[in-house]
């Protein structure tokens, strides 16, 4: 069967991974660690769905064993990672709105950025850890898709898996709520807050993270609750019985054909709308930082330092004098003695 997404589906998701690291320079020098987490895990998965769709074009081997196991980590991890720094990025928000002390020393911007990891990177180690709970065996290989997690469609998966990016996206609903309303209360206070030293932040990058945690929160948890009802709908809830019976049979691989997959509509939706999550956060990102003053202005810098090599450093020599002395003496006479029009066509003129 002919994959209607190839080769759309690639190069949008390795557009998707240049575009997400290309702001990262400046937002690693501004500290912004909720940004730079959201970044790194868009760029993440983006590449890891490139690798998958590359790869697994039209065929269904189990190739690369090792790279299905980094992989669907890669997926699981970036499906908790992505609402993770989104929800660090509306903390930070609100923190500025209700005009609270943020991150004016190195000690206490180091201290925020624990708390961002702990929250970006150290949940979704957790959440890692837990699925394993519920994951029924290695992986699962799709024609046209690549590597696939195996999880064990049962209860508990959806207190250990499924419910978490609704979970966040709720949370960061709330800050988002409370972010406005703090805006609203405080207004002048906020302004003369970011007019001072105290915060890295102009007033056009605060309203950009608003945008983007806006449009995070928006679209986060009603797509999230499309995915519980995939899960719920697509296959039978079975029960779980105890682990020796989810993880029979772990060692195996199951692969399937897309004739096969395709043929279940709700889950090939799921399945469809899963590997597009990672571009479409990259090209949400860039569209609100990539393009920006900001961003413009540090694009030009990069051109700069690399055309540097090409560029010449020697000053240009002085053209060679080919008149004599006599020769040099009427032609300056004759530029002293014509009327002030001959000067403005003159080579010498300025």
């Amino acid at each position: 069967m002919t994959d209607s997404t190839y080769p759309i589906f690639p190069v949008f998701a390795f557009i998707g991974f240049i575009i997400s690291i290309i702001p990262l320079p400046w937002h690693l020098k501004a500290w912004n660690s909720g940004t730079v987490y959201f970044m790194l895990w868009s760029a993440l998965a983006c590449l890891n769905q490139f690798i998958n769709s590359v790869v697994w074009a039209g065929n269904y081997r189990n190739s690369a064993p090792a790279w299905c196991e980094i992989s669907i980590r890669i997926m699981m991890g970036s499906g908790v990672g992505i609402p993770a720094a989104s929800l660090c990025i509306n903390r930070r928000l609100y923190k500025i709105a209700s005009v609270q002390a943020v991150s004016s020393t190195r000690a206490e911007k180091r201290r925020d950025i624990l708390v961002d990891t702990a929250i970006c990177v150290g949940f979704p180690i957790i959440y890692l850890v837990l699925v394993s709970a519920v994951q029924g065996h290695r992986f699962d290989i799709l024609e046209d898709i690549g590597c696939f997690p195996a999880i064990y469609n049962t209860i508990p998966t959806y207190f250990i898996s499924t419910m978490w990016p609704l979970v966040i996206g709720l949370v960061s609903a709330g800050y988002c709520i409370a972010t406005l309303y703090s805006f609203n209360q405080r207004r002048l206070a906020f302004s003369s807050f970011l007019r001072s030293n105290q915060t890295s932040l102009t007033f056009g990058r605060y309203f950009r993270l608003m945008a983007l945690a806006m449009t995070d929160v928006l679209l986060s948890s009603p797509l999230a609750i499309f995915s519980i009802w995939v899960n719920a709908t697509a296959t039978p809830i079975f029960p779980y019985i105890s682990w020796a019976d989810t993880h029979y049979g772990f060692s195996r691989v199951d692969t399937y054909p897309a004739l096969f997959w395709r043929s279940n509509h709700i889950s090939a939706s799921g399945i469809q709308f899963s590997r597009w999550i990672g571009p479409a956060c990259a090209i949400i990102f860039f569209a609100f930082f990539g393009v920006a003053d900001e961003a413009r202005k540090n694009y030009v810098k990069a051109f700069m330092w690399l055309s540097k090599p090409f560029r010449s450093t020697s000053p240009p020599s002085p053209p060679t004098e080919k008149f004599s002395s006599k020769e040099k003496l009427v032609s300056i006479s004759y530029v002293c003695l014509t009327p002030s029009t001959t000067l403005s066509s003159s080579p010498f003129s300025l």
